[in-house]
């Protein structure tokens, strides 16, 4: 694609690729528990929404938990204690399990049939990019329609396709100078 950035920070500009802006902003809007997974608050609360349901299960299973009923019901009844290891899959399970539970919600906010989602670009920082290398880059605003391949690359944590959403889907909608918005300081939309 045009005005892709292969060096990107070679003359000291600051900033994250747009797609990972978005996922942040994304996962913000999904609402994740608050309370750290070390706090036993925070892994009972994870493990409840992983076993409530039997599609719960089966998805926390697909995500990468797989331990017996048995390990489960003693990590609910504080009899024993995850290892580091099965902390972090109950995390990676939970947030696999809550992004596909929030993404058709997410969908239907953000597309709001038809009308879209008002996606403000924060430009990325050239404070320590000299004079001479600095391109005129501004606050942009853009309405974004149509979000579903955006959300579905997302809810499967995939980050190329969201890349490829992303840039396909929102960015060059921005004009002729898509480019100098492939990376960002922050990307902004609430839904």
């Amino acid at each position: 694609m045009p005005e892709r950035n292969i060096e990107f920070g070679k003359f000291g500009a600051r900033g994250i690729k747009g797609h990972k802006a978005v996922a942040r902003q994304l996962d913000a809007l999904a609402g994740y528990i608050a309370t750290p997974i070390t706090a036993r608050r925070g892994l009972l609360a994870r493990l409840h929404y992983l076993t409530r349901t039997d599609h719960a299960r089966q998805t926390a299973r697909e995500a990468g938990l797989t331990v017996t009923d048995r390990t489960l019901k003693a990590w609910l009844d504080g009899k024993r204690s995850p290892s580091k290891q099965n902390l972090q899959k109950i995390e990676t399970a939970y947030r696999q399990v809550r992004r596909h539970n929030v993404a058709r919600y997410l969908l239907g906010r953000l597309n709001r049939q038809g009308r879209g989602t008002r996606v403000e670009f924060h430009p990325l920082n050239q404070s320590q990019v000299t004079r001479p290398h600095q391109r005129v880059v501004e606050y942009r605003t853009l309405n974004v329609r149509h979000w579903d391949g955006i959300v579905e690359a997302w809810a499967n944590d995939n980050d190329e396709a969201l890349d490829d959403a992303w840039t396909n889907e929102a960015v060059v909608d921005l004009g002729s100078q898509w480019g100098q918005y492939e990376y960002v300081t922050n990307i902004g939309f609430a839904a």
